[in-house]
């Protein structure tokens, strides 16, 4: 065990960046992409049952995705973290504790979300942003999903616990094993069984509880840190740590659900038509970021050993060649993403009214998609290596400092036009503010002497 850890701490310290960050970053991506997909399968799966309403309660519900989402990448992200620094150090030990704590608080936050949310389920259905005709599928979707909370939260944990020791390949098993399940649950259960809109749901989370089966078994292997109930350390300096490491990721997890929340109410007065179109928009480009995400998670355990063990040139390295790569790739994305909006919007609503409203807002955020690079590797570098204030900042400016007031102001004045640029201009502030918080932290770097 410890002698496949030490070799894994001299692949992550000492082989060239890019070429290991491109190694790591291969399965990560792939596990966004299919991830992506996946998420996608239900809202293109229930699109086919002609129902905007249908389509509707989907986008409704993932807003509360968002937030078990948040949750798991609080502990996920807070966890592990801190056991890259450790491993970094050598420090087997703590990282083998916060293991187990993040895994098992992680499981029993989903438990309580399961249990509050079945109990006030209709009220959270029109908080999430349902309209009356939306409602009885809300539910019933809303019903399902909730019951696979425990599993889903803890899926995530261990998911980054892997990807931060450096085995993303075993991460990527699990995560792309479920997905798979999945998109061949989705068309059986709605259409052969008949369960429509909760057939949807009910192939969502017994893909995700496959997933957590497959992530608790790679957990066991190629020298990762086991799960023990016994390592759990219920004392304040983990949590500590957990809350440093993972308050960027239950921000920007948490406002992106809030942000869906107040896009889903300030579009609900222009029909379930608007509500459509937008949570179509939210999966093309989610799955258009899907790539470099994975990409950014290939750089974070690299970014993690590397600044655990002081190795402080190894790190910008790594970032700027995310940054330089991530943005090439975003501006072509975006260029297509551009010039076929209606065709990406008609594959999952054939509805002229969803196609006319998703086109437009599926552009506006194409033009600055590629915005994108610079922020999110600026703000996975800085939770990694713990500033936690910036980073917590940057994650919650684009769909929450920025983004929540916005679609008010900007709706206000300019009706559905406003909401559809919403993101756009959201994403305009935000890459002013990102430029000058990661520059700082790269002099500081700089200005740190390397372990000789």
């Amino acid at each position: 065990m410890e002698e496949k850890q030490e070799q894994k701490f001299h692949q992550m310290t000492e082989e060239p960046v890019g070429q290991l960050i491109c190694r790591l970053a291969l399965p990560c991506i792939i596990s966004m992409l299919v991830t992506a997909f996946y998420n996608m399968a239900d809202t293109f799966f229930v699109g086919m049952l002609k129902s905007n309403s249908a389509t509707g309660a989907v986008g409704v519900v993932f807003s509360l995705m968002a937030i078990i989402q948040a949750v798991g990448f609080f502990f996920g992200h807070g966890s592990g973290n801190f056991i890259s620094r450790e491993l970094g150090k050598h420090n087997y030990e703590e990282a083998s504790n916060m293991a187990a704590t993040g895994f098992f608080s992680a499981l029993a936050a989903g438990l309580l979300i399961c249990v509050l949310g079945q109990i006030f389920l209709e009220p959270l259905a029109y908080l999430l942003g349902s309209t009356d005709t939306i409602l009885p599928y809300a539910k019933a979707y809303l019903r399902v999903i909730l019951i696979g909370a425990p599993w889903m939260t803890a899926s995530l944990v261990l998911n980054n616990q892997l990807r931060f020791q450096g085995s993303a390949a075993y991460a990527m098993v699990g995560i792309a094993s479920g997905a798979v399940l999945n998109i061949g649950l989705d068309p059986l259960l709605i259409f052969v069984f008949g369960m429509g809109v909760a057939g949807a749901a009910w192939a969502t989370i017994f893909s995700q509880f496959v997933s957590f089966c497959l992530l608790l078994i790679g957990c066991t292997k190629g020298g990762n840190l086991h799960i023990h109930i016994s390592r759990v350390q219920l004392k304040w300096s983990y949590y500590a740590m957990i809350i440093k490491g993972g308050l960027p990721s239950l921000a920007r997890q948490g406002l992106a659900s809030v942000a869906t929340i107040c896009l889903n109410q300030a579009a609900r007065s222009y029909g379930d038509a608007a509500i459509a179109a937008m949570s179509v928009v939210q999966r093309i480009m989610m799955f258009g970021a899907s790539a470099m995400i994975g990409f950014g998670q290939g750089f974070q355990p690299v970014c993690g050993f590397n600044y655990g063990a002081r190795l402080y040139h190894r790190v910008k390295e790594g970032f700027w060649f995310c940054v330089k790569t991530s943005t090439v790739f975003l501006f072509a994305v975006g260029t297509l993403g551009f010039i076929f909006a209606p065709q990406l919007v008609a594959l999952f609503r054939d509805d002229p009214q969803v196609i006319s409203y998703g086109a437009t807002a599926l552009r506006f955020q194409c033009v600055t998609f590629c915005f994108q690079g610079w922020v999110v590797m600026s703000n996975m570098m800085l939770q990694t290596i713990g500033r936690t204030a910036p980073a917590t900042f940057l994650a919650m400016a684009r769909q929450g400092v920025f983004f929540i007031p916005l679609v008010w102001i900007l709706s206000a004045a300019f009706g559905m036009l406003g909401i559809q640029m919403t993101q756009t201009v959201s994403d305009c502030l935000t890459l002013i503010c990102a430029i000058p918080i990661q520059l700082k932290v790269l002099r500081e770097l700089s200005a740190s002497p390397d372990r000789v």
